[in-house]
Formats: C-alpha cells, structure tokens, sequence
C-alpha cells in the first residue's frame, strides 16, 4: 500500500490499547496502522513515572508525535489514579451555578494532565438533561438549563486551554434526552429542530465560542433532524459534516464517539463503520480497546481511499486540521514530576459542599430521623471495588467501611454498625442485611435503585423496618424508587468529597436554608 495513502488512513484513526501490551507491541500496531491518536483508559495507567516512559518510548521508536488523549471529566469518569484531583461530577457543580469554579477546575485539571503528558482532555460533557431518565449522561452533565451548561461548560474550555490543555466538547448535537445507554443499545431520540435550536445546540456553540479545540458526536439515531433518516449519527453527513461543520462554522477537529459501544453493533464490522464515519466528517474516529478491529479499521479506510469513496479534498483538509493540532501542543511535559495540585482538593471539597447542599434544601424538609450522639445507628453501604477494573478509585472509597467508620466518629456517630451490601443484593442477602434491626435507625447509601433491582429492593426495605434516611450515589434518579417519605440526600456520584457532603448534610442538618 502506498505510504501517503497509509498516513491518511492512519490520521484517521485515535486508538485504544490493552493494559497488557509492551511498548513494542503498541509501537508496532501505531506503525502499521499510522494512527494518529491514543487514548488512555484506567488498564493503561499503573503509575505517573511508568505512564511516563511509556509515552516517551512509544514516541521515541515511531519518531513522531502522538496525540494523546483521556476521558477526564471527573466524578464517574476518571481513569488517572496518581497526580490528579478526584473532583465530584459535573451536576455536583451545577447546583452551585459557580462558573468561577468551573474555570478553576479547568485550570487545576489541565496543569496535571499536562505534567502527565497528556494533550487533549475528552471533556466537558455538554449535554443538556431533560425530564427523561439518563443512564449514561446523567450526573456527567451541568443540568437541564442550557444557558447554565453554556456557561459552565465554557468556564472549564477557557480554564483547559489557558493551561495548554486541549478541550473536547461531547456529545453532539446532545444526547442528555436519552433513556438508553449508547455503550449497551441504539438510543432514537425524537429531538426536532426546534428542540435542538432552544436547548441542545446552546452549549455546543457558547464552546466554539471558548475556542473549543474539538467536539465529539453522539451514537444516537435523530430521525426528526434527518427527515426520517433512521441512522446513528455516527454516519450522518447531515449531523457531522453539514450542520456541525459547514452550517455552525467549527473548524477544530471533529472525533466520533467509540466504534466498539453496542449503540453500532448491528450496522456492519467495525471497518464498514470507520469508513462510514469518515464520510460523515469525522476528523478521528476512536476505536478503544479491539487492536483486531484497529486493523481492520485501517485497512478498509485504505480501501476506501484506493476506490475514492472519500474525497480527497476533504482528507486532505482533516489531515492538515491534525497537523495544526499537533503543531500548536506544547512540550509533552509540562514539568518532571507529576502531583496533584494542593488546592484542587479544597475547591473539591467547595464543589461537593456547596452542590449537594443546595440540593439537600427540599429533601431534608421531610420528616425523618434527627441522628444524635448515642443513636444506634446502622449504615449499610455499596461494595464499590468492582469499578476499579473500569475506573480510578480513591483508596478510602475502596475501603468504604473504615472510611465511613472514622467520617461518622467525627461527626459525633460512635459504635455505628456498618453492613456491606453488593450492589445488587439477592433476597437472601437482603434479609441478613435487615436482619436485626429493630429500633435502630438506618442509613442506606444506596447506589442506582434503577440500575439494579436487588438495591430498589433493599431501599423499600429499609424504609418498611422504621426510622431511615438515603444518600442516593451516582446518578439523580433514586428518589424515584423511595416508597414513602423517606429524608434523603442525592450525593451526585461516590467520590469521597461527595459522601462527606452528604453525610454532613444529614448528619449535621447543613442544606443551604
């Protein structure tokens, strides 16, 4: 194959590797392939100082520079467990409104990425949520409000960028409506134009505005913003190249969301997709963790460039968009060593306290228990270390029990009884873990009654054996699933600052009143 061809192919591509691959065997995958982009996943990160070398190997025997990319939105999505600040999910901010600490994450965020030698941070989700359930976007959002996602989204852009960090703004045209997880299934949204125009398109275009580097679209099929056309948006010239190039003016690079996700698994292999969504008007196109499918991939956007399915003005045009790309990075690191800024956790801290607060205001109205020193209290929480295989996880929230032991001592709770719960409890284990109870009172962090039927089971449990309260984690939804009047507060996902919020919340009775 010839080699110009090879390299357009190939900067078509942003790929994800296996944890268990050598340098070499990476080098040699990249070199066949010419692919263009790296992106990190929590398998590929086992400290800074190796990540490290890594890059600098990698980049040292292909002889050229990567861009190199990670899913850092914070909360849920992390995948850095070294050098970073764990900060609490994007709704935890949007209950505050605080676009000065949107900026300043921005800007904390993007100096220890940088240091790590990373080059394109694939954040801030600017899906607008809306009055149906989200399982995927859900907390990774600002909010239902437009114009507060605009602003907070475009706070953190300006705050990325201002420290050499690339931003990537996802998912468009806004996917914050839908029902079903694009990892698992297709999701059809029923979006008209004149919901995109007042609602979706909002934030995108306030982030080309803050000089957004990169946008990522959405799998989702939008039949009413294609005339009927049922197809993901992955493939839709319309969506990528006519609306969001052409008709919105942006001229950074335009990535498609993961090939692999379940939302594409029945529109043909992955090499059929990758060309599909080339023609479309994808800039890069990820495939994040099959280096079969990596192949397969090149190969057929090869083809397609030997048969002229792709214009070669356009590939052209894409492929000189990378190259500026990469011109404009700085240094691939910023400084020697990789640490955590000191006051990213303060203004964590800030973040979960201030949002989960406000939020707290109405749910604490309720009647429920008043805890006070010398209750017997139980507290069942998750078994949270299965995510470790998929995400970065703090060591306290790991070991959730002993953490939880020394938080509720310092808040003047001594002696609780502590009971681990799976997430996703079977009867029997639902009947040991309200065994007992008696006139004790109860506190459940309960973790996505929605996803999981045993924990909606164990919610309606508690709340039928006597005095209780909730921390709902993870996403907003939970207290849909309370039975009665049950007090409770939404933590907006299980990062520690946002267990210590909410525990303070009911603990100490501290919603913003």
């Amino acid at each position: 194959m010839d080699q110009k061809i090879k390299e357009l192919a190939g900067s078509k591509l942003m790929l994800g590797v296996p944890g268990t691959l050598t340098e070499g065997e990476v080098a040699a995958l990249f070199e066949e392939t010419q692919a263009a982009g790296l992106i990190i996943f929590r398998r590929n990160f086992q400290d800074a100082q190796k990540f490290k070398r890594f890059l600098q190997n990698l980049e040292s025997r292909l002889g050229r520079r990567l861009i190199v990319a990670v899913d850092h939105e914070g909360g849920r999505v992390v995948h850095l467990n070294e050098g970073v600040t764990f900060f609490p999910d994007n709704l935890t901010l949007g209950q505050s409104g605080r676009e000065d600490w949107a900026e300043r994450q921005g800007q904390i965020g993007a100096a220890e990425l940088r240091r790590l030698g990373l080059d394109l941070n694939l954040a801030p989700t600017l899906d607008v949520l809306t009055a149906a359930y989200s399982p995927n976007i859900g907390i990774r959002s600002y909010g239902a409000d437009p114009a507060l996602v605009a602003r907070l989204g475009s706070a953190r852009i300006r705050g990325m960028r201002s420290r050499g960090l690339a931003a990537c703004a996802k998912h468009f045209p806004g996917q914050g409506q839908s029902s079903l997880d694009a990892h698992l299934d297709l999701p059809v949204l029923e979006t008209t134009t004149e919901e995109f125009e007042a609602i979706h398109k909002i934030p995108f275009v306030a982030a080309m505005e803050a000089g957004v580097d990169a946008t990522m679209t959405s799998h989702p099929v939008y039949p009413r913003l294609e005339d009927g056309v049922r197809q993901p948006a992955t493939f839709s010239r319309r969506l990528v190249h006519e609306f969001l190039r052409e008709d919105l003016g942006f001229q950074g690079l335009i990535l498609s969301d993961d090939l692999e996700m379940g939302a594409l698994k029945n529109f043909g292999t992955i090499g059929e997709s990758a060309v599909r969504a080339a023609a479309a008007g994808h800039d890069l196109i990820l495939i994040c963790s099959d280096i079969s499918a990596a192949r397969e991939a090149a190969q057929h956007l090869q083809q397609a460039i030997v048969e002229k399915q792709l214009p070669s003005e356009e590939l052209e045009a894409s492929a000189e968009r990378l190259k500026r790309f990469i011109h404009a990075r700085p240094e691939r690191f910023s400084a020697p060593e990789a640490f955590a800024e000191s006051e990213g956790a303060i203004l964590a801290a800030k973040i979960a306290g201030e949002g989960v607060a406000k939020a707290a205001v109405e749910s604490l109205r309720r009647l429920g228990p008043s805890f006070e020193k010398g209750d017997s209290l139980t507290v069942i929480y998750p078994d949270l270390t299965f995510l470790a295989e998929r995400i970065a996880m703090e060591a306290d929230t790991l070991d959730l029990g002993s953490w939880l032991a020394r938080e509720l001592q310092g808040l003047g709770v001594c002696g609780a009884d502590l009971r681990r719960s799976s997430l996703d409890p079977n009867e029997n284990e639902i009947q040991t873990l309200t065994g007992g109870l008696g006139a004790r009172k109860v506190l459940y962090l309960c973790f996505d009654p929605h996803l999981y039927p045993g924990s909606k089971q164990l919610l309606n449990r508690i709340e039928s054996a006597g005095e209780a309260a909730v921390i709902f984690l993870r996403d907003p939804y939970g207290p849909d699933c309370l039975s009665c009047e049950t007090p409770y507060v939404r933590a907006f996902g299980f990062r520690k600052v946002q267990f210590a919020a909410a525990l303070r919340c009911l603990l100490r009775k501290t919603a913003l009143v």
